[in-house]
């Protein structure tokens, strides 16, 4: 069996900052939303009324829930990839190419950390207004950099473990003889 194979239950790393962090923010945050849209939609009904301020806190939470997600999926190695040229390569090459790309996925979060501390730091300076509530937007803003360093530190932290070889690879090869 494919070990792409999505019903095929794989282990779950063991990373020295329990995953259980990212999944406890989740369920929160997933918890938040469902309550601000429900009473949204209870208090339309019943009073012609709408929460329409509740969609600034709405994306800004599902941003959060974005940035949470990307952090589990880099631990537990679900991102998405195209394996048709790794299935090929020898283990080592393999290992080889997974550090690279989690190298890209490092510079990647690396740039969002200092571009979203800069674009915090400016809503800070410029004293910038959320849009519907007026709120200050740096609250929002400085997610970006906090929850970028973390899938940072999530991805440094898988890259060591490949590099020690304490985590194996998915491969996409499906064995002779198997569907």
């Amino acid at each position: 069996m494919s070990d792409h194979d999505p019903t095929v239950v794989r282990p779950v790393p063991k990373p020295r900052v329990p995953l259980g962090i990212e999944e406890v923010l989740v369920a929160i945050t997933m918890a938040a939303v469902a309550l601000i849209t429900f009473a949204n939609v209870v208090v339309r009904y019943l009073t012609d009324v709408s929460f329409a301020f509740t969609e600034e806190y709405s994306i800004a939470l599902m941003v959060i829930l974005t940035f949470l997600g990307a952090s589990a999926a880099v631990v537990k190695d679900r991102h998405i990839r195209i394996t048709f040229v790794t299935d090929k390569m020898s283990p080592v090459n393999r290992r080889r190419a997974e550090l690279f790309a989690m190298a890209c996925v490092a510079l990647m979060y690396g740039l969002l950390v200092v571009y979203g501390a800069w674009a915090t730091w400016d809503d800070y300076r410029f004293e910038v207004t959320s849009p519907a509530l007026g709120l200050p937007q740096w609250i929002y803003t400085i997610c970006l950099p906090v929850l970028s360093l973390g899938v940072l530190a999530r991805t440094v932290g898988r890259m060591v473990r490949i590099h020690k070889g304490t985590e194996p690879l998915e491969t996409g090869h499906i064995p002779e003889g198997e569907p």
